[in-house]
């Protein structure tokens, strides 16, 4: 749970909700094939939950100044400019989560896991 406290009051946003939505910016910038599973606790609900989920790769943390710093774990197609992908990836997901959500990203680190072809 994100929680931060603004003129009105204190707001909590969920952290499925702020996973789900990066996971789904990420997945539909060109170029990303999927995402990664990273950790035990992220290996075993994919294997439990059976398919591709838009959760996998997806790490948030929340620093002392109400910022995230996000963490994505991604699989890029063969053959695409992966600088290009991945700068892309950080500033549409940047975007969104500041436009949708109201928090401030502090930073966004991508690892390319993978290439598929």
């Amino acid at each position: 749970m994100i929680k931060f406290e603004n003129h009105i009051g204190e707001i909590k946003i969920s952290n499925k909700y702020l996973i789900s939505l990066i996971g789904n910016t990420a997945t539909n910038c060109f170029g990303v094939v999927g995402m990664n599973t990273f950790g035990p606790k992220q290996r075993i609900g994919s294997l439990l939950k059976k398919g591709e989920s838009l959760e996998n790769g997806v790490i948030i943390h929340q620093t002392k100044d109400n910022e995230l710093i996000i963490d994505l774990h991604i699989t890029v197609s063969y053959g695409v400019n992966v600088s290009t992908v991945v700068e892309s990836i950080m500033e549409k997901v940047q975007y969104t989560v500041e436009t949708e959500a109201a928090v401030k990203v502090a930073k966004i680190n991508v690892f390319v896991d993978e290439m598929q072809s």
